[in-house]
């Protein structure tokens, strides 16, 4: 592939909660400078050879299977320190930009790994259409976007160290998921993890990103709903008490703080009365 960069019309796609900018592929990347940072959100591919990433004075080598992502108006500056340096990127924005990369794990700019080193299947596609047809490929352009920010959540290796986190929580995990329908202390998971309970609740705000409270009490409304559909007829009470609620009340304005309604409006709503 010849090195191409590709200027997307953004006047009506821009209307979309995400949308791309600018789409490219460089067969070597040049040195790259931006003080004042970039405007859009960016994600960067390394295919060959690499390059260095400094980023608010932090540095980085990034090289094939690796990809970097730039939040807007960040300063950072790129330069290749091997003799090719092959990179495909896209620029996008909008106001879902933010939450997309979240979901996938990405919170700041910085640097990340792929699972595999092949170029990610949504890019290549955009760097392979026609623009033959500039609106149609804009639209296509922003549906593979949210395909390709969708896919980096699996496609993404954790660090060393958030890996290791996850494995230590994951048997807590499995705790709360076999005893929902009792009281689970916040010392009987810790015991489980082997960790105290303060060690526990920062596991589960970099792993989860809530608080355990916060995260049972989801996995109980979860649960209940299932119990609302599967056991037609059974009362809120019964419903809360099979759940790990000791107290009705409690459970309904639990459930009413989770989705925005009550459980009887719940069941109104989707016709299982």
């Amino acid at each position: 592939m010849k090195s191409k960069m590709i200027f997307c019309q953004t006047d009506e796609t821009m209307l979309l909660p995400l949308y791309a900018t600018t789409i490219g592929y460089w067969e070597h990347q040049a040195e790259t400078l931006r003080p004042a940072g970039f405007p859009d959100y960016q994600m960067h591919q390394v295919l060959e050879g690499k390059g260095e990433l400094n980023i608010n004075d932090k540095s980085y080598i990034v090289g094939p299977g690796e990809v970097f992502f730039l939040y807007p108006e960040i300063p950072h500056f790129y330069s290749p320190v091997s003799r090719e340096w092959r990179l495909a990127w896209i620029s996008f924005s909008g106001r879902e930009a933010a939450q997309m990369l979240m979901y996938a794990g990405i919170r700041e700019s910085g640097p990340g790994r792929l699972r595999d080193e092949a170029l990610l299947e949504p890019l290549r596609e955009m760097l392979l259409l026609s623009n033959e047809h500039p609106l149609e490929d804009d639209l296509e352009c922003s549906k593979l976007l949210y395909a390709l920010l969708l896919d980096l959540k699996r496609k993404l290796l954790p660090s060393s160290n958030e890996e290791d986190e996850m494995e230590r929580i994951k048997p807590v995990l499995r705790h709360i998921e076999l005893h929902l329908h009792r009281p689970l202390q916040l010392k009987e998971l810790a015991e489980v993890a082997a960790v105290s309970p303060q060690y526990l609740c920062r596991l589960f705000q970099h792993t989860v990103h809530e608080r355990p409270v916060t995260y049972i009490n989801k996995q109980r409304i979860n649960r209940s709903k299932q119990l609302m559909f599967n056991v037609r007829g059974k009362k809120i009470y019964e419903i809360a008490r099979d759940v790990g609620f000791e107290n009705a009340s409690y459970f309904c304005a639990v459930f009413k703080r989770v989705t925005g309604m009550k459980p009887e409006d719940f069941k109104r709503l989707h016709g299982l009365d």
